[in-house]
């Protein structure tokens, strides 16, 4: 077994398994993917390590137990049409493709997006499709998304991209306010009402763009 193959088993068994991951599909995602592949050079050292790793710009890969326990919650089927905002360099939207139908991955960072694109292609990965622009805004490639994964913690999860999720789906992401932790959120749409459940604490990094807007004081 080679050194990153080591690793990747290990990030399965040490970081993965004990941290409720159970849902075989994704740890078989988890350990097809060559995570190192995904980041910077000077990275692949590090690339199974359990944090979040740097990428520079204020950019962020997320940790592979959080991501692994956002994925979980998604409960994504075959047949579902995925969207990852602020996919970055497209680890999670990778992981997804293995889940579903196709991914929609939004990247405003051309540099990020590249990267991605050329690790998509090493693994003959064809259902996830980048698109570049503000993440802020998601992407209407679709009328509705079964599920919707935001690869980075945000401050409070936007109408437009909520308005984004099908009837059903489930959209992860870490929401994090400006006074207080990081909490992993699931919400889901049912009858047009979109509730919120709390799964667990994360210490995810924000996505550049996405803290809470001071209010306006008189």
């Amino acid at each position: 077994m080679t050194g990153y193959a080591a690793a990747r088993a290990n990030m399965i068994e040490r970081q993965l398994r004990p941290n409720t991951i159970t849902d075989e599909r994704v740890i078989a995602a988890f350990a097809h993917l060559r995570r190192e592949v995904f980041v910077p050079e000077k990275l692949r050292a590090i690339a199974y390590a359990d944090e979040d790793l740097p990428l520079g710009g204020g950019r962020y890969l997320m940790a592979p137990m959080v991501a692994a326990r956002l994925l979980q919650a998604l409960d994504i089927a075959r047949g579902d049409a995925a969207l990852v905002v602020g996919a970055g360099v497209g680890y999670e939207a990778a992981l997804i493709a293995s889940l579903c139908r196709s991914v929609v991955a939004v990247e405003e960072n051309g540099d990020l997006a590249r990267l991605g694109r050329a690790a998509l292609v090493e693994h003959r990965i064809a259902t996830v499709k980048f698109v570049e622009g503000p993440a802020m805004q998601g992407s209407r490639a679709r009328p509705a998304y079964d599920a919707i994964l935001f690869a980075g913690a945000v401050a409070e999860i936007p109408a437009e991209i909520a308005e984004q999720l099908a009837e059903g789906g489930r959209l992860a992401a870490v929401v994090k306010p400006a006074d207080g932790p990081g909490r992993a959120t699931l919400a889901t749409r049912t009858g047009g009402i979109l509730a919120h459940r709390v799964m667990f604490d994360a210490a995810t990094p924000l996505l550049p763009g996405y803290a809470r807007k001071p209010a306006f004081v008189f």
